[in-house]
Formats: structure tokens, C-alpha cells, sequence
């Protein structure tokens, strides 16, 4: 008998796993890309490009946010497109990864973003990431690769001395961040990105826990990027958010006016409905009164908020 057959666990782990990944390729990908909606300096433009990668306009900056666009996690497939491509992209200053694991530090997509921001500009962006994770992506040629353990800042270039500084803070989580099983040394997080008033939080991967509410007191953030996926089995919730804690993470938070939900309907990561994140977000929402403060973007959709003086409108808009 082997040592796999022999651990009914693990090969009950192995059979379920196979069976996600066959049950991800029995449908076509859904969605078409579409070119971003790019916003002015004054404007803060949050793309969703799907799963948990975000495009982000800020204060003049592009930034990229965990970008994955690739079609397969090695056999896992993506259920959706990404709602932007590589060659839609503008010029890149920066790309930001909250963790190590495949579905946010995807090294083929990182390898061809380098490459395009070269194309269009001859420089590439640089690169932020927790401590420890540097070394996965050095050979990669960005312009500079920064490490930032918890409550560190690091800002952005100016590319000219009328820009606005644009701030980014990493932020604790309650996750994990190996690569691999042995590599437990690598860091993990969220970020809070400020510049030009504006002011956002992406929680990278987190299980519920007692900072959301620190980090909303030390950063003000406006408005909060939070994972409402892979909560099912509920031993998966040691390192995820369901969407009832989402929401009661984005009201710890008290400073931030709407929520973004990522982290779902993209990869089938959790064995719960690829359909089930959003409706019980929604639901929670509408029994906290707070629905009309949540804001489910789909793939290719930009939200924008707009500083008017010291207001500030926000609005979305439908991919085009």
C-alpha cells in the first residue's frame, strides 16, 4: 500500500481538490476585457480586474494591486476573464503584492507588466512588497523593489515637483504568506494608499480579526477593498473573511464610506457557490442598513470618486 493511500485524509484532500480543478474547466471563461476608464490627478479611479487585482489611479500614479491574468493557478482554471488586459494597461509606477501565494504573485503576469511598461515608456515600475517576499520577484527587472513590514510607509517617485505625494502603508492581516510549505518567513498584509485627498484600503487575504479597527483609527482610509470568498469549510475562515465579517471588518473600520468587495467569483478557492459571496454581502448589508454604502464592481468596472473642493462625489461607472 502507498504512504498516500494509506493517509485516507490526504487522499480524501487529493480526490476533492481533482475534483474543483475538473469542475473548473467544464465551463467556458466568462466576460470580455474592456480598456480602463482612466480618471484625472484630482480623481481616484479604482478598477476591479478581478479576483482580488485591482487597477488604481491616484494622485496621477498607476498602480497595480496583486495583478493575476493568468488563465490557470498551474491546473485551476479562472472562471471570468480579467475585466482589463496587459496592452490595455497605461503606463505603470508601481505594483504592489500583498502576499506570496499564486493567485496574488502571479510571475508570468508580473513578467509581462514589466515588459509592457517598458514598451511604452522605457522604465519599468517599481515593485512593493511584506518583508521577505523580494526574493521571489528580484529577477523580474523592476526599477526597485521596497519591503515594508507592518505600519512601515514607503512614497512613491514624484515625476515632476508639483505632484502630490502618494503614501503606502502595510497594513497587518490574519492570514499566511508562504510560497511554499517550508518558507513561513515571508510576510503578508494589506496596504492603505493615499495621495491627493483621497485615501483607500485593500485588505489583501485576512481572516476576521481585532486591527480593522486600528488601522481605520491610525489611516482614515475612505474607502475599503475587503475578500468576501473561500469561507466554506468554516475551518477556512481561520485565514478568510465570510461576507458577514467583511462587512462588520469594513464597519470597524468607521472612517471609510463604501466597500468594494474582492476576492471572489473568480477562482473557485472555497467549496462554497461561486455565486453565494455577493448575495450574502448583500443581504448582511441591507440588516445593517449600510447596502447603499456597498459597491459590487464586476470585472472592467471603475469606481471614481471625484474631490470637489473639500466635498467629495463619488460615482461609478459601467464598463464600456
Amino acid at each position: 500500500m502507498s504512504k498516500v493511500s494509506s493517509h485516507p485524509t490526504v487522499l480524501r484532500k487529493l480526490q476533492q481538490l481533482w475534483g474543483v480543478v475538473r469542475e473548473s474547466h467544464r465551463k467556458p471563461i466568462e466576460g470580455k476585457p474592456n480598456p480602463p476608464r482612466l480618471v484625472s490627478p484630482e480623481e481616484l479611479g479604482i478598477t476591479f480586474i478581478g479576483h482580488s487585482s485591482f487597477l488604481v489611479q491616484i494622485a496621477g500614479r498607476n498602480l497595480l494591486i496583486d495583478p493575476v491574468f493568468a488563465k490557470r493557478l498551474i491546473l485551476l482554471r479562472r472562471a471570468k476573464h480579467p475585466g482589463i488586459l496587459i496592452d490595455h494597461l497605461p503606463p505603470m509606477d508601481a505594483v504592489l503584492l500583498t502576499h506570496a501565494h499564486m493567485d496574488h504573485l502571479n510571475l508570468p503576469s508580473l513578467k509581462k507588466i514589466v515588459r509592457h511598461a517598458k514598451k511604452l515608456t522605457g522604465v519599468a515600475p517599481e515593485a512593493i512588497v511584506p518583508k521577505g517576499v523580494a526574493g521571489l520577484i528580484e529577477h523580474l527587472d523592476f526599477r526597485r523593489v521596497t519591503e515594508l513590514e507592518w505600519w512601515q510607509r514607503t512614497t512613491l517617485d514624484t515625476k515632476n515637483a508639483e505632484d502630490d505625494a502618494v503614501t503606502i502603508t502595510l497594513t497587518p492581516a490574519k492570514h499566511w504568506g508562504a510560497r511554499m510549505f517550508n518558507d513561513t518567513y515571508r510576510l503578508f498584509g494589506g496596504y492603505v494608499i493615499s495621495g491627493a485627498g483621497h485615501s483607500m484600503y485593500h485588505s489583501g487575504d485576512t481572516a476576521y480579526f481585532g486591527s480593522f479597527a486600528e488601522i481605520g483609527k491610525r489611516l482614515h482610509p475612505q474607502i475599503a477593498l475587503l475578500p468576501i470568498g473561500a469561507y466554506f469549510p468554516d475551518s477556512y475562515r481561520a485565514v478568510h473573511t465570510s461576507p458577514e465579517e467583511a462587512l462588520q471588518a469594513f464597519l470597524d473600520l468607521r472612517t471609510a464610506r463604501t466597500m468594494i468587495p474582492m476576492h471572489y467569483g473568480t477562482f473557485p478557492l472555497g467549496r462554497e457557490p461561486m455565486h453565494e459571496p455577493v448575495v450574502r454581502l448583500m443581504e448582511a448589508a441591507r440588516k445593517a442598513g449600510v447596502a447603499d454604502r456597498v459597491d459590487v464592481l464586476s470585472e472592467g468596472e471603475t469606481f471614481i470618486a471625484n474631490s470637489i473642493g473639500q466635498e467629495e462625489e463619488v460615482r461609478t461607472f459601467s464598463r464600456f
